[in-house]
């Protein structure tokens, strides 16, 4: 059988796993909602009935001060059990089992005044730190405790305790953040005491037959963080203390190494976590960019890991395991690590979801508001983008009849442009899936074709128009000069640049291009050393933090590369928080450009004519690639309006901003619902 290893049960002793597959735990913000804890049992006990092995919440705070966020979830009351067994009984229902994290933030949480072991702020939360006294360490070692009795009370299976990612008890263990001289701070053995203290109460609150699971920090990518012998000599105290299984983080949140998005390669990190798996005998779970049945098995089979865990992969299809349990892997919605609707929603304090599964954390809606389907109808969706595929394969799935036409030889629309950037070749992956959908539920395809207003009013009850966007020309005196290149033409590979380019444009698009062109080459993924050399990280953990003296490595840029933006503003503010500033120092560190507040005047054999402030400048450049946005598609649709035909615009076609693939699948599936 594909993907034994994968699909052997893990036995703990007093209860076994049905599984090696994990949905690893993540930060929602759904408690903010109305009916926050319906909306989680919905969530969580459908990625039960998925068949996952494990399940693990969101982080919930043992005290106030430890929140991730003002609002966000405590769990230090009693009087919360009935709202947490609407989740256990949920969960178990379904066949599933399932722990509660508790997390304390300590530095990093946003509130008035965040607590530490120390005065030092972190990077990413920059404000006065209240430090912990010995009392109010010793209390909140308590509260972890009792957050814990309370979840064995509510019906959950165990507790996960969150000892990485830079909250407080890596704050605790580092002398990056803890330059306390008392009991708890000084050397190693006294700053582990708090992670021990607090492993060794909640066995004391919880007893026997529960389990406890320790996230700990497999390696910490930070200045000052904790070495690889340090992170072993933890690990082998806390297996002694009472831990059921280890599962592994990857990082502090304030790293400036990535570590979860799009370029970082599958697996990159199972070198860290192998070593810790070799230094222990209870299990240890993997994680971090492993989203696919292949690159999770082999883990497992390896003996890098005894299970793998799949956070944001859960997002993205809850029936992750059960696809690979019968034998399906090609159905599964794969995540392709873009965090645009997860962790970029989060840091944008909005609810979490996922890109590729825009029903993600809106179960409990699409459970209340999907329409009955009364009525078998003939639909019509144009245009084989992102939008178009959702909607074609969402109302198919329904049970309507549905035709697909695309004018060009294959699915995919922009998504085919953006599978050739480098680091992007996860986006095979959606395509993959679309096609897999198209070919379960029966759309009819018709490539190669582009389809009028009239042969689409008299052969089908609904049309859905999704023919998507133009690239936008702007007017420059030279703009058609020869040495002018469309982004399209330039990630279709239809135009090559010379050596000197100029990128007009510093949207997602631009950066893309500017990838592309620094790299060389175009599609296909990182390779795992190549990526680890690049970031600076010391694969013999040695180094404090597993970081090179060196630092990053990164090799010059392909091409002498300028990006140029009318805006004034820094280039690149627009992008995902938690990947553009991954794209800004890759392009800088590579030697890449960038001119801001940038008036363009013409295009010549000389180059780019432009001022910045009023001073004239030129570009002597060999090529120009035009990035300035797009423009909609939508004249079949205004033709079928005319008509008077029922039809509906999404994706591009409707809005024409930046290649929004995130909007484009959302609205094609909210459209296909409601039919």
């Amino acid at each position: 059988m594909k993907h034994e290893s994968l699909l052997q049960p893990l036995d703990l002793g007093f209860t076994t796993l049905k599984n090696r597959m994990m949905m690893g735990s993540m930060h929602n913000r759904m408690e903010l909602l109305d009916k926050p804890y319906e909306r989680l049992a919905a969530y969580y006990g459908e990625r039960a009935k998925g068949g996952v092995g494990l399940i693990v919440t969101g982080g919930y705070s043992p005290n106030d001060a430890g929140v991730i966020e003002t609002g966000a979830p405590v769990f230090d009351d009693e009087s919360e059990i009935p709202n947490h067994r609407l989740i256990t009984e949920r969960v178990h229902a379904e066949g599933g089992k399932i722990l509660l994290q508790v997390v304390h933030t300590g530095r990093n949480a946003k509130v008035p005044l965040p607590v530490g072991p120390s005065s030092l702020a972190s990077r990413i939360n920059p404000c006065e730190i209240h430090i912990l006294s010995s009392d109010e360490i010793e209390q909140i070692i308590d509260a972890f405790a009792y957050s814990a009795k309370l979840a064995k009370e509510a019906g959950y299976d165990g507790v996960e305790i969150m000892g990485s990612e830079g909250y407080l008890i890596n704050q605790m263990l580092a002398t990056r953040t803890n330059d306390r001289t008392d009991e708890w701070g000084g050397d190693y053995e006294n700053r582990m005491r708090f992670a021990l203290e607090i492993v060794r109460r909640v066995k004391e609150a919880v007893g026997e037959n529960f389990i406890i699971m320790y996230r700990i920090s497999a390696i910490d990518l930070v200045e000052e963080g904790s070495t690889g012998a340090e992170i072993l000599q933890l690990a082998k105290a806390l297996e002694e203390a009472g831990v059921t299984l280890f599962n592994t983080g990857i990082g502090w949140h304030e790293a400036r190494v990535p570590t979860i998005a799009y370029m970082v390669p599958r697996a990159a990190w199972r070198f860290a976590i192998r070593e810790l798996t070799a230094s222990v005998t209870i299990p240890v779970i993997a994680s971090n960019r492993i989203n696919t049945p292949d690159v999770a098995n082999d883990i497992v089979a390896s003996g890098d890991a005894d299970m793998v865990s799949l956070a944001r992969p859960m997002l993205a299809d809850p029936y992750f395991a059960k696809k690979v349990a019968e034998q399906r892997p090609h159905e599964i919605n794969t995540c392709i690590g873009c965090n645009q609707a997860c962790l970029d929603f989060i840091f944008t304090d909005r609810v979490a979801s996922c890109l590729v599964n825009p029903k993600a954390a809106r179960e409990l809606e699409f459970e209340e508001n999907a329409a009955v389907v009364n009525k078998i109808k003939k639909v019509a969706v144009v245009g084989a983008g992102p939008a178009g595929l959702s909607a074609a394969c969402t109302a198919a799935e329904r049970g309507h009849e549905v035709a697909l036409f695309e004018s060009a030889s294959e699915i995919g629309g922009q998504l085919n442009l953006a599978k050739k950037v480098p680091d992007k070749a996860e986006f095979y992956e959606f395509i993959r899936y679309f096609q897999s959908q198209l070919d379960k539920h029966g759309v009819t395809v018709h490539l190669n074709t582009r389809v009028d207003a009239n042969r689409l009013k008299d052969n089908y009850d609904e049309v859905i128009v999704a023919t998507g966007i133009t690239p936008r020309i702007p007017d420059i005196p030279g703009i058609d000069h020869p040495c002018v290149i469309s982004y399209l033409d330039l990630l279709s590979g239809k135009s090559k640049t010379g050596k000197r380019v100029a990128i007009l444009g510093a949207g997602g698009i631009g950066f893309d291009v500017a990838i592309l062109l620094a790299n060389g080459k175009g599609e296909g993924a990182t390779n795992t050393a190549d990526f680890l050399k690049k970031w600076g990280v010391d694969l013999t953990m040695q180094e404090a933090g597993s970081l090179t003296p060196e630092g990053p490595q990164f090799p010059p840029a392909a091409h002498e590369i300028t990006m140029l933006q009318r805006k004034p503003k820094s280039l690149g503010r627009n992008l995902g928080l938690t990947s553009g500033w991954v794209l800004r120092a890759e392009l800088d560190a590579m030697g890449v450009s960038k001119v801001a507040g940038v008036t363009y005047h013409k295009i010549d054999d000389k180059g780019l004519h432009y001022s910045v402030k009023g001073e004239n400048k030129l570009l002597e450049v060999d090529s120009v690639v035009v990035c300035t946005g797009q423009e909609s598609n939508n004249e079949l649709h205004q033709s079928l309006i005319k008509l008077g035909v029922s039809c509906h615009l999404i994706g591009g076609a409707a809005e024409a901003k930046e290649l929004d693939a995130l909007a484009a699948v959302s609205q094609g599936l909210e459209v296909a619902n409601r039919l």
